[in-house]
């Protein structure tokens, strides 16, 4: 309001605004400016690094996603959030999952609702680190309280018993209070025993995601290879 003050009062006194008026913009500025920001803090705590728009998601690329289109789009109003259902986005390497959950992500930011984007192995080594200094429930909390986590790139790599027991944790955690989380993987649910140590933790964390979720396969070969001579999104 300040810095906005005498531009706003040479405007007002030429359009013969009142004063009550007058003090109703400038007070609107503010709320606009202080949620322009709200919104860029959350942006840059996300981990997102990136601001990616529907409208570059290649839709036509696959039949698989013309088929969910209807569905994606409707995702994009973040009524997911308020129910606290996940979002599981399974398909082969470049295919656009990424891309699609940071979109998501973004756009949960622009709501001003707090995000956090992670790998599922940066998330773990990041746990796996915290019990050496014996921090690890102050860290747990880091991936259980936003309103939304994105888990990137599950299956990429197998887990052993301990990071999954973490993994667990975090999905368990989030599926009790109800917080929603976007889940990429190449993997599909059958086979999550192979890279979850064993069936019975790939069981346990599978039947919390899939509870209260939407599931999406992305079909098709990678953006990147059929692409080559461009620069699609980043799977």
């Amino acid at each position: 309001m300040s810095r906005q003050l005498e531009t706003t009062l040479t405007d007002a006194a030429a359009r013969n605004l009142s004063a009550a008026a007058t003090l109703e913009w400038l007070a609107d500025m503010e709320i606009e400016a202080r949620s322009q920001r709200a919104i860029e803090r959350r942006f840059r705590s996300s981990r997102l690094h990136a601001q990616p728009s529907i409208d570059a998601f290649h839709f036509q690329h696959h039949k698989s996603r013309v088929q969910a289109k209807p569905r994606i789009l409707r995702l994009l109003d973040l009524s997911f959030l308020a129910t606290g259902t996940n979002i599981v986005l399974i398909g082969n390497p470049g295919v656009g999952k990424t891309f699609l959950a940071k979109v998501l992500a973004w756009r949960a930011c622009q709501a001003n609702q707090r995000v956090l984007f992670t790998t599922a192995m940066d998330m773990l080594n990041h746990l796996l680190a915290s019990q050496v200094d014996h921090s690890l429930v102050r860290k747990l909390k880091a991936y259980t309280d936003p309103a939304l986590l994105v888990c990137d790139e599950l299956g990429y790599l197998a887990l052993d018993q301990q990071t999954s027991n973490l993994f667990y944790q975090v999905i368990s955690t989030r599926h009790s209070h109800k917080r929603s989380s976007i889940i990429t993987t190449n993997t599909p649910f059958s086979d999550w025993g192979n890279i979850l140590f064993n069936t019975t933790i790939a069981t346990a964390i599978a039947d919390r995601l899939v509870e209260n979720s939407e599931i999406f396969l992305l079909g098709g070969d990678s953006l990147r290879k059929a692409n080559k001579h461009s620069d699609p999104p980043a799977e």
